[in-house]
């Protein structure tokens, strides 16, 4: 799982790298409007804000998981053969700007049901001053549809990154217990819509 979490971490730098220049320029423009004393135009946000209480977010992500064999046993081969991809959705309420719940759901397998698996979690999460950086932790249960239908708890870590106050980027991995079948990894990397 380490090895996945470290490949995602590096798309998503590639990604930030890539596009956050822009995406800041763009939104500073849109959102400029208050003047300030000598005439020039201030952004009406401040980069402290772009994480709130009383905030949602919609997630698109890819997703890939690994079992408990190939992490325990982690090779560059086994993650390459072993790894199955897919892409999911998610929803997340934050009530503070630390404290939210979060509701996803995704699939790997195109020929078995449409949805794999679904979970809730708490989250906690640390944003840091203005950097647009907030490491998170997560903890729940859910239930998986493919194959074996079991139920199942979970918890992970991962960071976000904001661009702008409503988009950024996300990164995480979770451990995953199910009742009835072996412990398996699942890392996920995609957008976060914020509202």
């Amino acid at each position: 799982m380490k090895s996945i979490h470290s490949l995602a971490l590096i798309i998503t730098a590639g990604a930030i790298l890539a596009t956050g220049t822009s995406l800041r320029a763009q939104d500073t423009n849109s959102s400029s409007g208050a003047s300030s004393v000598s005439g020039t135009e201030t952004a009406s946000y401040d980069r402290g804000e772009l994480f709130r209480a009383n905030e949602l977010s919609v997630d698109a992500f890819g997703s890939g998981s690994l079992g408990k064999y190939s992490i325990d046993h982690l090779t560059g081969s086994r993650v390459r053969h072993d790894t199955q991809l897919g892409g999911g959705l998610g929803i997340n309420y934050f009530f503070t700007r630390y404290i939210g719940i979060g509701a996803d759901a995704y699939s790997e397998n195109t020929t078995g049901s449409v949805v794999d698996s679904a979970s809730a979690n708490l989250i906690l999460r640390l944003p840091l001053c203005k950097t647009g950086f907030a490491p998170y932790v997560f903890g729940g249960g859910g239930f998986h549809f493919d194959q074996i239908r079991t139920q199942f708890a979970q918890a992970g870590v991962g960071m976000e990154y904001r661009f702008c106050q409503h988009m950024g980027v996300f990164v995480d991995a979770r451990g995953i217990l199910p009742d009835h079948t072996p412990d398996y990894g699942v890392a996920r990397l995609g957008l976060r819509f914020v509202f």
